[in-house]
């Protein structure tokens, strides 16, 4: 991806005539579009790793897999949030790791991290670089230096049990590739989130990852069956080939989510699936977001059973972010979009269609076909390159996720953008909060906000604010501070209200014990 935006510079979008009279009506943005940082005029500052470490890893990995250039470095900087953005094309120096290292075998990231012990030198897993938390900063803390461990080269399908329905890939294989690989045996994993074409196994195992398809096919942390999890302390096989267990705590639940904080991912084992035979569509149109998110609850607990059951509020609709292809144009319901697919076969596809179909239209859905549906599909990978567009065009974008009970569901979202628009305001900016349920559980569902308004003053501060006065919002009012975007070092701060002061501290001495230097992606999930 590219170092100062999100994914092929190619696939870059420009902002329509509708969107720019939407943000110059609306929010008073009418800015032209800012220059970006030319790469070779950033200032990093000199790496500080000692010739001895550089040599030390040399002679592990080989010299083609160490990278000290500045190139190697900035593009390892952090991920892609709209801080990170906003602090790469604004400011000339950038923090950076000192090097970046690239082992290819268990052995090698075992010793890599045994020397980064005994050196004091902080480890920041890398995947595919696309945390909005703060996940990969390059943290030193007191470390003599900090480094940068890409898995990339942990890039294979190592197995597939097509009886069981499960496959072994390293945790450098994106999501794209693993669909290419499991599909030349006709198998799918299905997991889908909107980082998926960057994004990998390693990164979904460590952060918790839920994709689009989740209603159908479960979070990730649901199919996994192992992990490798190599530590400083040794390796640990969290999981085994069971479908079940009773001895005792489940060590996989340990592992997915950890970060990076408790040890380097290496292989996951995971549920996989026969690629459907069939993929039904079908858009619906709610009078207003509680009508559309009681269907949805309707459907959820009665197992109907769509793959995709994606639900947007009137702000949402009205512009059409859910479909990328006509946002700014004039809004295509009056009152808000549902999205919903079916996969299997044939006949599975066509009974659960049809059973969603006579629930959704019991509560007062009116059915817009397939092409609603069909349009969200073909362009649900694309909405942070408009992110992009609107941040050069002077205006301030950035999502956040959570999750709560039914019961709590329109209170917490009230309450979310209520803190929103009235921290933006007093920056001396109107806001335009959208929010849409695109998970769901038989108990309560996720809630996805998108927000845009005017830059002003120091926009990463800015936003900051909003952040902070959100998260207090979604603890305050019982949701979970993340869904599934993780912890990272932007959601830390409120660790301790979301799982108390002995949740941190049993997270604090699993750390102690995997990882006695504490030198694994400091400033990251644990307090």
């Amino acid at each position: 991806m590219k170092w100062d935006a999100w994914g092929d510079p190619s696939a870059a979008t420009t902002l329509s005539d509708g969107i720019r009279s939407l943000l110059e009506q609306a929010l008073g943005v009418s800015g032209a579009d800012g220059a970006r940082c030319d790469p070779a005029q950033v200032e990093l500052a000199p790496s500080a790793l000692a010739a001895t470490d550089h040599d030390a890893f040399v002679e592990i990995v080989g010299a083609g897999h160490v990278g000290t250039s500045d190139g190697d470095r900035l593009s390892r900087a952090g991920g892609k949030s709209t801080p990170d953005l906003l602090r790469r094309t604004r400011a000339p120096r950038q923090d950076a790791p000192d090097a970046v290292l690239a082992p290819g075998t268990d052995d090698e990231v075992a010793r890599i991290l045994a020397h980064c012990s005994r050196r004091s030198i902080a480890v920041v897993p890398f995947g595919g670089g696309t945390s909005v938390v703060g996940g990969l900063n390059p943290v030193r803390e007191d470390h003599a230096a900090v480094v940068s461990l890409d898995l990339r080269r942990f890039d294979r399908l190592e197995a597939l049990d097509e009886v069981s329905g499960e496959a072994v890939l390293g945790a450098g294989v994106t999501g794209p590739e693993a669909e290419r690989l499991l599909g030349e045996r006709g198998f799918s994993l299905g997991h889908f989130p909107q980082s998926f074409q960057y994004a990998t196994i390693g990164g979904f195992a460590a952060t918790r990852s839920s994709g689009q398809a989740s209603a159908g096919y479960g979070r990730f942390d649901d199919m996994i069956s192992e992990l490798t999890l190599v530590t400083p302390a040794g390796v640990l096989e969290a999981g085994g080939p069971a479908p079940a267990s009773a001895a005792g705590p489940d060590l996989r639940q340990l592992v997915a989510g950890s970060e990076g904080t408790l040890g380097v991912i290496t292989r996951v084992r995971l549920r996989v699936h026969r690629v459907p035979e069939a993929v039904r569509y079908e858009a619906w149109a709610f009078d207003d977001f509680a009508a559309g998110a009681e269907a949805m609850r309707a459907v959820e607990q009665q197992g109907a059973g769509p793959t995709v059951m994606r639900l947007s509020d009137e702000a949402e609709t009205g512009i059409n972010l859910a479909t990328t292809e006509h946002i700014g144009a004039q809004q295509i319901t009056g009152g808000c979009l549902a999205v919903t697919t079916f996969e299997g076969t044939a006949a599975h596809a066509e009974s659960r269609h049809a059973e969603t179909h006579a629930l959704f239209d019991a509560y007062g859905g009116r059915s817009l076909g397939e092409q609603p549906a069909r349009d969200w599909d073909a362009g649900r990978f694309s909405a942070p390159y408009l992110r992009d567009a609107l941040l050069d065009a002077g205006a301030l974008c950035e999502t956040l996720e959570t999750a709560t009970s039914w019961s709590n569901l329109h209170a917490l979202k009230s309450a979310v953008t209520t803190a929103l628009t009235d921290a933006l305001q007093q920056t001396g900016t109107p806001a335009l909060v959208m929010c849409h349920i695109s998970h769901v559980y038989p108990m309560g569902a996720s809630l996805y906000f998108t927000v845009v308004a005017g830059q002003r003053g120091d926009a990463a501060e800015q936003w900051a604010s909003a952040k902070r006065a959100a998260s207090d919002a979604i603890v305050e009012h019982g949701g979970t501070i993340t869904h599934h975007h993780a912890v990272g070092a932007d959601h830390r701060d409120w660790m301790i209200r979301e799982i108390g002061e002995l949740g941190v501290a049993v997270l604090r001495s699993v750390k102690r014990t995997l990882d006695p230097a504490g030198i694994l992606n400091p400033g990251k999930l644990i307090p």
